[in-house]
């Protein structure tokens, strides 16, 4: 009967171990763990290996950029050198600089005439002194142009001067000039005048 009962409380016991859940496997997961860890750690080297080259191509993103910008000034500036080089060239005027190739001078003159006293009207009065102020220009474009002949002759006698005679002249083909500007005021007429020379004009 004693051997009947231990028997029943030996089984009984290993009844309660076999039933009994199983302890937790602690080293397995610290295990699982530590890998995640390594493949999150090796993520983050490659994600931060991807923004390190993100970085470079944006900085060489900035220098081709920068190179463009450039090059633009660059052509920008050919351009306006080849637009100025074509554009006509401003007239000067006279005294500012010589004739040069690629250099117009602009002359310009005021020519004087007076009507005569025995005109039969006003109108002929102002006709005739116009008349004389647009020859009296043509010829001082033409003095300015070709340079004015000078005959000078001085007759002494006994030391004191008898006559004294200053002849003026110039001979000039003037061509192209433009009338300006017109003005009669108490017989006296003024013609302004101007002409353009460039320099392919006297190059023969």
């Amino acid at each position: 009967m004693k051997y009947s009962l231990l028997l029943a409380a030996l089984l009984g016991a290993s009844s309660l171990v076999a039933g009994a859940p199983a302890a937790p496997q602690t080293i397995g997961n610290f295990e699982k763990i530590d890998s995640l860890e390594t493949q999150v750690s090796g993520i983050d080297n490659k994600v931060s290996g991807i923004d390190t080259k993100v970085s470079t191509v944006e900085t060489q993103v900035s220098g081709i950029d920068t190179k463009v910008s450039t090059v633009e000034e660059k052509l920008a500036s050919i351009e306006s050198d080849m637009a100025e080089m074509k554009a006509p060239k401003k007239p000067v005027r006279e005294g500012e600089q010589t004739l040069s190739e690629g250099a117009d001078v602009l002359i310009s003159v005021t020519g004087q005439g007076v009507a005569p006293m025995n005109t039969s009207s006003p109108a002929q009065a102002y006709a005739l002194a116009k008349r004389a102020a647009t020859a009296d220009a043509y010829r001082l474009i033409a003095e300015k142009v070709k340079g004015v002949r000078i005959d000078g002759q001085d007759l002494i006698k006994n030391m004191m001067v008898k006559r004294s005679t200053v002849r003026t002249s110039v001979k000039a083909m003037v061509r192209n000039a433009n009338v300006v500007e017109t003005t009669f005021k108490e017989g006296l007429c003024e013609v302004e005048m101007e002409i353009v020379l460039s320099h392919a004009q006297f190059a023969h």
